[in-house]
């Protein structure tokens, strides 16, 4: 080899390292910004989580990685904590409404409750209304051998007797569809329709449904063709893999992006919040990986 090729082979070994590492860096930073991307949301969803599924976790750190994981409000707080959820950004897109009388199992279906559980929620939707959310939850309760047209009466007239105070407030009492198979034996709320119904006898756009993907799966299924069908009566969506209510991803049986587009195409602008109690050790993990099966 002659010193002229010597020096050529040399400044081409030289420009192929130079190529080489400017190629690395490149793709380093272009890995990067894909992660970035693959972790940013999509936006059709609106996401949150409900607090008491991360018991363990602070409320304030339960905050600070919804807020990081792209959530924009924590679901089922009660009016003590809105200033947390507030602290970081985050709104409570569903209003708790359970204490030591009230809650699933005695609900609005009893006529004795009625006006003691009127002067409950008018204070809850006070509440919610100051703090600027939209929705304040509420139960039928259990049937105790009520049958359940004589319940869907009962909740009517009711809830007949503060929802006008709900509008007035531009709050939504929303009622859940919970299953009885399971969870909450004997609940009477446990199917679609019953919940249709009530919605069309208090005939106010402020009364609605929260459809529990995980309960009505246990009930009723067939949970795509009943949302379409209904989600003119759904103000917000809970989830949770069945069977046992632990992650939504391929270790149940529910196909959730498939859930969440039937969602999108009804053109739901509501809140589809996390309800699965987490299985594995890292629980805010299990929650990012919830999140984005949803974000469809």
């Amino acid at each position: 080899m002659t010193d002229q090729s010597r020096r050529d082979a040399i400044k081409k070994a030289a420009t192929m390292a130079l190529a080489g590492t400017v190629f690395s860096s490149l793709s380093s930073r272009v890995s990067a910004h894909d992660s970035v991307m693959d972790d940013a949301l999509k936006g059709r969803i609106h996401h949150s989580v409900c607090a008491w599924c991360y018991g363990g976790i602070p409320l304030d750190d339960l905050c600070k990685a919804a807020k990081e994981i792209g959530l924009a409000s924590i679901d089922l707080l009660d009016p003590k904590d809105f200033a947390t959820a507030k602290k970081y950004g985050l709104i409570c897109a569903m209003v708790a409404a359970i204490n030591k009388d009230w809650g699933i199992t005695r609900g609005w279906n009893r006529t004795e409750h009625h006006d003691r559980l009127v002067e409950y929620y008018q204070h809850l939707i006070d509440e919610t209304a100051k703090a600027g959310f939209p929705n304040l939850i509420c139960f039928s309760g259990n049937r105790a051998g009520l049958d359940d047209q004589q319940g869907l009466e009962n909740c009517a007239a009711g809830l007949k007797k503060v929802i006008g105070y709900a509008e007035k407030k531009k709050v939504t009492l929303v009622m859940e569809l919970l299953n009885s198979k399971v969870d909450h034996h004997d609940y009477q709320c446990d199917h679609t329709h019953w919940g249709v119904e009530l919605c069309k006898k208090i005939g106010s756009e402020h009364f609605k449904l929260l459809y529990d993907i995980y309960h009505m799966q246990i009930m009723e299924g067939d949970v795509i063709r009943t949302i379409r069908d209904n989600h003119t009566y759904i103000a917000h969506y809970h989830t949770g893999g069945v069977p046992g209510r632990h992650e939504i991803d391929e270790t149940q049986e529910l196909y959730y992006p498939a859930i969440m587009q039937a969602i999108v195409e009804t053109g739901f602008k509501g809140f589809v919040a996390q309800e699965f109690v987490p299985k594995r050790p890292d629980k805010l993990a299990s929650l990012k990986q919830g999140v984005h099966i949803c974000d469809v």
